[in-house]
């Protein structure tokens, strides 16, 4: 009896631990992960990137399960802009016109699910919190084990980014700012 005992546990210690272990956090590269950004208004568009502080995919046999990100928003990056042009924008953005980066220095993304669409493709739910303020989104990710690609388009007014909004000012004409901005996001694993 005591031997059957035994050999229960045992068996019982393996089936956890194979469990346990099939979630796997995989870890981006921050430095070769990127995240291209760009806003538009009435009279043309910028464009910049942003950069990554941390992240990974949780995953259970090559199924996406979740996953959190972290991006520096003090990263912020105009890249059809040089010189004081350049300077100024980024400054502009990193302000509390716009992202706030002093008292908001990080922004995050949780996936809270995740579900196969058709081949690589997955149709994503998660949190994104901006300045403080969570809103859920929605996007297609495309996830092929060593690289992840995504296109989002967020509303700023949600995240109290209202700065030359149509939306909540009037009179703007030709210096409104569209309230959707689009982020292409590469990931690497």
């Amino acid at each position: 009896m005591k031997k059957n005992l035994l050999k229960g546990a045992v068996a019982s210690a393996i089936v956890l631990a194979t469990v346990a272990f099939t979630n796997v956090k995989k870890q981006i590269d921050v430095k070769s992960s990127e995240v291209t950004w760009t806003g538009e208004k009435v009279t043309g568009s910028h464009e910049g990137t942003i950069e990554f502080k941390d992240g990974y995919l949780s995953v259970d046999d090559d199924k996406i399960l979740g996953g959190e990100f972290i991006i520096d928003m003090t990263s912020i990056n105009v890249t059809d802009l040089e010189g004081d042009n350049k300077a100024k924008l980024e400054g502009h953005l990193k302000s509390d016109d716009f992202f706030g980066v002093a008292n908001h220095p990080t922004s995050k993304l949780v996936i809270t699910s995740a579900s196969k669409k058709s081949g690589n493709t997955y149709g994503v739910v998660g949190d994104l919190t901006i300045k403080g303020k969570t809103n859920p989104v929605t996007f297609d990710l495309v996830w092929d084990g060593d690289t992840a690609t995504a296109d989002l388009s967020i509303d700023r007014t949600k995240y109290d980014v209202r700065y030359g909004s149509g939306s909540f000012f009037d009179n703007l004409g030709d210096k409104t700012i569209y309230d959707n901005f689009d982020l292409e996001v590469e990931l690497k694993f």
